[in-house]
């Protein structure tokens, strides 16, 4: 057989058997006088198991490898392997589409989708209170609820296990108390004035018992669990050094000063 009539009858490309050469996966069969290659019953009969194996998932190492082991050992755990593996990609794959279901539900029953999406069910719902709330001003929504929605979005997609503890907790705070959100904004309002003060503005002292006071002990307790006052919660670490920065200085100093006395709470 010639390399075109063998990819024929198991089903690949010619491409596919040169690369299969090259790579050493498949011997090179031996050559006429004129150098076309010549292919036997055995060489389709290897082919054909290569590409069952790859159409099981296998990657050409590890199809190397299980032709390497004639006692067929080798290919009971290989398969075993990927039996697990392709089991943790169909619970993957549930979950994505419960999560899609999720947004398309919300996107049917005209709640619409949040621009900072997609988010947890949990945080959509903040994000939606967040949303009524801001209609009722009387003039524009403050910058500072558009920032705290980012953030929000940022941890919920990104956050520690452990990190997310405390952010589900302020979800649920809020979602529990109506008033809530309406303090927040009264807090956003007070932060935006500050855009433009000094960081020794009186104010600050203010705002951060403010804010301190708005976290409830279920938030403050999650935070503790989670460490966060030890890591990036706290001034000096990664993510605080690049969240201040994204602050005006007194707007930055005050959420500092709202950490150290929530820090101060915490058991």
């Amino acid at each position: 057989m010639r390399i075109g009539e063998l990819a024929a009858l198991t089903g690949v490309t010619p491409r596919t058997v040169r690369h299969y050469h090259r790579i050493g996966l498949l011997p090179e069969p031996v050559r006429r006088a004129n150098g076309y290659r010549v292919y036997g019953l055995r060489d389709a009969v290897a082919l054909a198991r290569v590409r069952r194996l790859t159409e099981l998932g296998l990657s050409l190492d590890e199809v190397r490898d299980v032709l390497a082991d004639d006692a067929g050992k080798e290919l009971r755990e290989v398969l075993s392997e990927l039996d697990a593996d392709l089991a943790r990609q169909e619970e993957t794959i549930r979950l994505r589409r419960a999560r899609l279901a999720e947004l398309l539900e919300l996107s049917a029953e005209g709640e619409g989708l949040p621009a900072e999406g997609p988010v947890s069910a949990e945080v959509a719902a903040v994000f939606r209170e967040m949303a009524r709330t801001s209609a009722k001003l009387p003039g524009p929504e403050p910058a500072m609820a558009a920032k705290e929605r980012e953030l929000i979005a940022l941890l919920d997609g990104t956050a520690s296990t452990e990190a997310r503890g405390w952010l589900a907790a302020m979800t649920r705070s809020m979602g529990a108390d109506p008033a809530a959100m309406e303090r927040a904004y009264e807090v956003y309002v007070r932060m935006d004035a500050l855009a433009e003060a000094p960081v020794g503005d009186p104010r600050v002292a203010e705002l951060a018992r403010a804010i301190a006071a708005q976290v409830p002990d279920e938030v403050v307790d999650a935070m503790a669990d989670a460490a966060i006052r030890d890591s990036d919660a706290e001034p000096g670490g990664a993510f605080a050094e690049a969240l201040y920065a994204d602050f005006a200085p007194a707007q930055a100093e005050a959420i500092r000063q709202a950490v150290r006395l929530l820090q101060e709470q915490s058991p």
